[in-house]
């Protein structure tokens, strides 16, 4: 190991991640030393082709076979174009893509070689960042908890916060930033709240040719089919107990409720099951939060914003309102990740993903 992330104090790590929104390749610079965020960094971004994110939908539900080495190759391929051009960090995070997650079944399964990319890139790259928690009994996912509870530490908060990423799968983050460390019992409880933009964007992609519903103005236009919404809400998965997580196609058949509703109709549909499943979610928070911090794709949706304004019983606001990039925090989630697993520091709990104890995942692996 490099004695750049070795060493005592900040190293500057470049986070990548590949969401099963599917819409493109994100990459972020983070400073940090594994505890506290020291500053954030550049940022870039490397759109998906409509041929790109086919081949690698078609690698969803997959294990293996020539559709999964498909889909690793399109990855692989993205992010070397993406990562190249950008000055080289100490450390690179690589989350891959997410094909398949079963956790109490079969596992997770992340594509993305990052001993190929250390080799591609010159650089130390830490990856499969999920194996490690799985075989230990936990969910694998979430992994941004640990990140969100620095960030919240970092915006001077001091009450009780929740983070929502809304990508592909909702999932929830509530923190309690008073207690200094995130693997400590209370600070953190995280869990997947059901689909968020997956759902939506496939009805999108397979009716109209479009990768998702732009500022939310197909479901606009549509009224929400409460039959369907009652029957989505009678899922098992919400009575669950967290910590509990999602594979993206787990709620296929939320597709199949609203197969006979109009485009728009549908859209209202899919965007008020995502805000319910976030509604059904806060039940479980151990207090309610100051506040809901929405990230990822789903804030720049002011119907589901506006959905999930009146639902929940606390304010709802982006991330941006404390200063962070809600486009780029995953990838800086996995930079942070990174020298934590370079610096033997665990990143997730059993609060995070009811793994049986902290524990730090991921494999580094250096450039010849």
């Amino acid at each position: 190991m490099s004695k750049a992330i070795g060493k005592e104090g900040p190293v500057r790590a470049l986070g990548a991640m590949s969401g099963t929104s599917l819409d493109g390749v994100d990459a972020a610079v983070l400073v940090t030393d594994g505890h506290d965020i020291i500053r954030f960094g550049e940022a870039a971004y490397r759109t998906y082709t409509a041929q790109e994110r086919s081949v690698i939908a078609a690698g969803f539900g997959k294990w293996r076979g020539p559709e999964v080495h498909a889909a690793a190759e399109v990855v692989e391929t993205a992010h070397v174009a993406l990562l190249d051009p950008m000055e080289r960090p100490d450390l690179i995070g690589f989350h891959g893509q997410t094909l398949a997650h079963a956790p109490r079944t079969q596992g997770t399964l992340q594509v993305g070689d990052g001993a190929l990319l250390a080799e591609r890139l010159g650089c130390p790259v830490v990856w499969d960042f999920r194996s490690a928690d799985v075989e230990l009994g936990g969910e694998g996912a979430p992994l941004a908890p640990f990140f969100h509870h620095a960030c919240a530490r970092y915006a001077g908060i001091t009450e009780p916060v929740a983070f929502l990423n809304l990508g592909g799968v909702g999932n929830l983050t509530w923190v309690d930033p008073a207690i200094k460390r995130p693997e400590e019992d209370g600070a953190l409880l995280a869990f997947d709240t059901g689909p968020a933009n997956a759902p939506i964007n496939d009805l999108m992609q397979a009716r109209l040719g479009l990768p998702f519903d732009e500022e939310g103005a197909l479901a606009a236009r549509g009224v929400v089919e409460q039959g369907a919404l009652e029957l989505f809400l009678a899922e098992p998965y919400f009575a669950r107990i967290p910590p509990k997580s999602l594979d993206r196609n787990d709620f296929a058949e939320m597709v199949a409720l609203v197969n006979e509703l109009s485009d728009a109709d549908a859209a209202a549909t899919l965007t008020a099951m995502c805000a319910a499943g976030v509604a059904e979610a806060m039940q479980h928070c151990p207090r309610m939060p100051s506040r809901v911090l929405v990230t990822g794709g789903g804030r720049h949706n002011p119907v589901l914003m506006q959905m999930l304004s009146v639902s929940l019983e606390c304010a709802v606001a982006p991330v941006e309102d404390i200063g962070l990039d809600g486009d780029m925090l995953e990838a800086q989630a996995f930079a942070y990740l990174a020298v934590r697993v370079a610096r033997r520091l665990p990143t997730s709990c059993p609060g995070t993903t009811g793994v049986r104890a902290a524990v730090g995942g991921g494999t580094v692996s250096m450039p010849s």
